[in-house]
């Protein structure tokens, strides 16, 4: 489903819906030919940074109840700090499969691939959607298939996307804000069919003050570190330590 008027303004208002006007008319028409969301395309993923645990890494946290987590560049860039956050209050670990510029279908299959091969812990962590902004319809069925791979019995934390690249024009600038709701609206459907899904509402909480888009934010995207890396995280951590 595509998302409401509500669900675009409490995503928050990144991209100045004022600044695409008659200038800028003719543009963003001649991209939606060809480029039916606004957002541009994805690319190749796979060459850039990633972090992945090592196999001792994971059945440790298998066997003692940690988390997997999935991400991409925000994840490859916050992780640590969040995994540290997490044994300091707990003694518990992250075995991580972040990978900048991935959408979440591979992400999902990583999830399955650890699924599989070690078996999973009580909670998993998807900390994916923000490059799902180039194909936003195909977001819920990955969601769903997390759901299946993990089942009934193991919680899913899943954090949610806010995207206005802020070097890019402000016709693509509202394209992602616009995609950004579209995800969030999708995962936030799924957790009323899943009461093991909790989402980590990040897009709300930039929306809750207009100085967190700037303080918390760089580029558009990216958490700032460590003002917006600190106040991500948290909302991460308190939604693992309450499940």
């Amino acid at each position: 489903m595509k998302p409401n008027r509500r669900h675009v303004l409490m995503a928050g208002a990144v991209a100045t819906v004022a600044a695409v006007a008659t200038g800028e008319a003719s543009t963003a028409q001649t991209a939606a030919a060809s480029d039916p969301y606004g957002s541009g395309a994805l690319g190749d993923w796979t060459i850039l940074s990633h972090a992945i645990a090592t196999e001792a890494t994971i059945t440790s946290v298998r066997d003692n109840d940690g988390v997997y987590m999935f991400g991409d560049s925000i994840a490859v860039q916050d992780g640590k700090a969040l995994a540290s956050q997490l044994i300091a209050r707990t003694g518990k670990t992250i075995a991580v499969h972040n990978w900048s510029g991935r959408p979440t279908a591979p992400a999902v299959d990583a999830l399955q691939n650890w699924a599989v091969r070690y078996g999973m812990p009580r909670r998993i962590l998807m900390a994916t959607g923000t490059n799902d902004i180039f194909n936003p319809p195909v977001f819920a069925a990955q969601v769903d298939r997390t759901m299946r791979i993990v089942g009934s019995q193991r919680t899913v934390v899943w954090v949610n996307v806010q995207c206005a690249r802020t070097a890019k024009s402000a016709a693509v600038q509202l394209a992602d804000q616009r995609n950004s709701a579209w995800i969030n609206s999708q995962l936030s459907d799924a957790s009323k069919k899943y009461s093991n899904l909790k989402v980590v509402r990040w897009a709300e909480s930039l929306a809750a003050s207009p100085a967190h888009l700037t303080t918390y934010l760089r580029e558009g995207v990216h958490t700032s570190v460590p003002a917006g890396q600190t106040a991500r995280n948290d909302l991460i951590l308190q939604a693992l330590l309450s499940n």
